[in-house]
């Protein structure tokens, strides 16, 4: 696995970003993380829990496809959390700002950041 730290700060380069995390969605543990403004060890674990509803889910209805990411829209701000298809159990948790984010080119570098994660 690449240097999780690096890939993390290379995602805080994105306009608008605040904070990013590498999650382990077995533990929901924190496996990394960086940036401000936001306790991203119990946003680790909370998110692990959305992670896990959305599987049961879509267990529930059958659905036998992957998830890519969820994407939570708040007033003020994105959280994505992107899911790994080459090391299941991995996501990361992406922060950015409404206002000065582009919600297309974060998605992508969330994209490009998991990528980097792959064992």
């Amino acid at each position: 696995m690449s240097n999780i730290k690096e890939i993390l700060e290379k995602l805080l380069t994105t306009d608008g970003a605040m904070a990013a995390a590498v999650v382990d969605s077995g533990s929901g543990l924190m496996l990394g993380g960086v940036g401000t403004g936001i306790d991203l060890e119990l946003a680790a674990a909370g998110n692990t829990e959305v992670v896990r509803a959305k599987l049961k889910t879509m267990r529930s209805l059958n659905l036998k496809e992957n998830i890519d990411d969820i994407l939570i829209t708040l007033e003020n701000q994105y959280h994505i959390i992107k899911l790994s298809s080459a090391s299941p159990g991995l996501f990361i948790y992406y922060v950015l700002d409404k206002s000065r984010a582009n919600l297309a080119l974060a998605r992508r570098s969330a994209t490009d950041a998991m990528q980097g994660l792959a064992i």
